[in-house]
């Protein structure tokens, strides 16, 4: 353990003008790069939002985008790169995940009344990151000038001030309004906060980065800092989003007169861990659609209900939305289903809350396409789960609170070791013609050879499946990101304001 005398590592803050701007992009290339550099970096994010997670080592939950930060950073995630997680159960309510365990749901005014010792939680999360490794990347949520929430922000300047790190301000040219965004963002701030930010990042341009030349130079002389880079829109390149806003509107989809299978994804309000399908996307001559509209369904080779942060509320959306219907008459007609945790819990009989973990206590009943039923409970299971599908081995993991009991059908799959110990368990369902599978493992596609026995049971054989899927597909991905970043960003500059934090804060020529 370190000393308290020990030197802590630098720090790099990426903050934004709004949500969405691609301050987690930002952050997982800068990982990369600095790790090709020969710098041990760590990502942190004291306080994350959103339904997409994952498990560590340890068995602990934590947000998505820093464990993709982590895995461009090559190494292990660890809850203390993202110490507080809000998982949003409803409008005002949010599970809180604390250092990887959930500890309850509160409303929003419940939830700042708590700030100043989540505050100290992270910021010894933090101190410890900064022990272990060369420097930290500390990446803001939302926008860095929220003026109504700057006293009780435990995410943005408080957390970039007790840590003495400068800010690239990250803009988005795609949304509109990027000299508005900028300008109104400093203004916003006072000039403690505007001295921090040593320079500003355009993303998302399209086009000719050349041709904004002009605009760089305004924003330079106008607001004294130097724009660092400005980056193009990317193709050809698949890092795992942080949030559902990127499946937000996708429309009705018919693929009938498509030469391509195709495989639908309802899009539910409170989808969770929605990069199970990533996978999917790199197959060859297979279609993957997210839809939110019901339609006729049967020109899809499958069905596949996602993971769920509120399950029943889910699910009485698919009724009020005549989805229900639609996915009857599809598994009439031969159709085939695929429920991942929540959407395996949907795909059961009952679903009974008592204690309103979820929302308002109570039951319901579900889907009935698997004679399942499901009792959600306090103690939630999170853990890296190692399995077989008949004679295939592979790796997931679990983050649920529900215990579902098999009343008929069958088991899809034999746990033989969660979080590295032992076991003789069983998951999920199937159906006796085997056309309806649940499970409550999440990551299935990340292996190959299941994504091929799936597709086989869909009659799909013929489909290439990459031969990486996963942390070893990813892993090509943030090389290629990293060297998209260093084409049109001034990585000299940014080294230089790491390494010597707060001295190049203003535009300098």
């Amino acid at each position: 353990m370190a000393s308290k005398n020990e030197k802590k590592a630098p720090c790099l803050a990426v903050f934004g003008t709004g949500s969405e701007v691609g301050k987690s992009i930002v952050v997982t290339a800068l990982a990369r790069f600095f790790v090709n550099s020969g710098i041990r970096v760590a990502p942190f994010k004291s306080q994350n939002m959103s339904n997409n997670s994952g498990v560590t080592p340890e068995g602990l939950e934590m947000g998505r985008a820093q464990i993709v930060q982590a895995e461009a950073a090559r190494i292990p995630p660890h809850v203390d790169m993202n110490p507080i997680l809000l998982k949003p159960t409803d409008e005002t309510g949010s599970q809180v995940v604390l250092m990887g365990k959930a500890v309850g749901t509160l409303s929003a005014s419940r939830y700042y009344r708590h700030k100043t010792a989540l505050f100290d939680k992270a910021r010894a999360a933090l101190n410890r990151l900064r022990m272990r490794y060369d420097g930290v990347l500390i990446e803001g949520a939302g926008s860095c000038a929220e003026v109504n929430l700057m006293e009780c922000d435990i995410v943005n300047f408080k957390i970039a001030e007790i840590a003495d790190a400068p800010v690239i301000l990250v803009a988005d040219i795609h949304k509109g309004g990027v000299f508005a965004q900028i300008v109104g963002t400093l203004e916003c701030l006072s000039r403690e906060h505007r001295n921090r930010i040593a320079g500003i990042l355009i993303n998302r341009f399209r086009g000719d980065p050349e041709l904004f030349s002009e605009g760089v130079t305004w924003i330079q002389k106008r607001t004294r800092k130097r724009v660092l880079g400005v980056l193009p829109w990317y193709d050809g390149i698949r890092i795992d989003a942080e949030d559902s806003v990127v499946l937000e509107n996708p429309g009705p989809t018919s693929r009938k007169s498509s030469k391509q299978a195709s495989i639908a994804v309802i899009r539910i309000p409170h989808i969770s861990n929605f990069t199970d399908f990533e996978p999917l996307f790199a197959v060859a001559g297979l279609n993957v659609f997210f839809i939110e509209k019901a339609q006729d369904l049967s020109s899809f080779r499958a069905v596949i209900l996602p993971g769920s942060k509120n399950t029943r509320s889910d699910l009485k959306w698919i009724h009020e939305t005549g989805f229900r219907e639609a996915l009857c008459s599809y598994v009439k007609a031969g159709g085939h289903l695929l429920g991942i945790c929540g959407g395996y819990q949907i795909l059961g009989q009952n679903i009974r809350d008592e204690k309103g973990l979820e929302g308002k206590s109570g039951s319901s009943r579900g889907l009935s396409f698997l004679p399942v039923e499901t009792h959600l409970r306090a103690l939630k299971q999170t853990t890296r789960t190692r399995f077989y599908w008949k004679d295939t081995e592979a790796f997931g993991y679990e983050i649920h609170m529900g215990k579902t009991r098999r009343l008929g059908g069958k088991a899809l799959f034999r746990i033989f070791a969660r979080n590295d110990r032992t076991c003789h368990d069983e998951d999920g369902c199937a159906s006796d013609d085997h056309r309806i599978l649940g499970t409550y493992i999440h990551g299935l596609f990340d292996t190959p050879e299941i994504t091929k026995r799936w597709l086989e049971t869909l009659g799909l054989s013929h489909l290439k499946v990459p031969e990486k899927a996963g942390p070893a597909a990813r892993n090509k991905q943030y090389d290629l990101l990293a060297e998209h970043f260093q084409r049109h960003v001034d990585m000299d500059r940014i080294s230089s304001i790491f390494v010597n934090p707060l001295n190049q804060n203003l535009m300098k020529s």
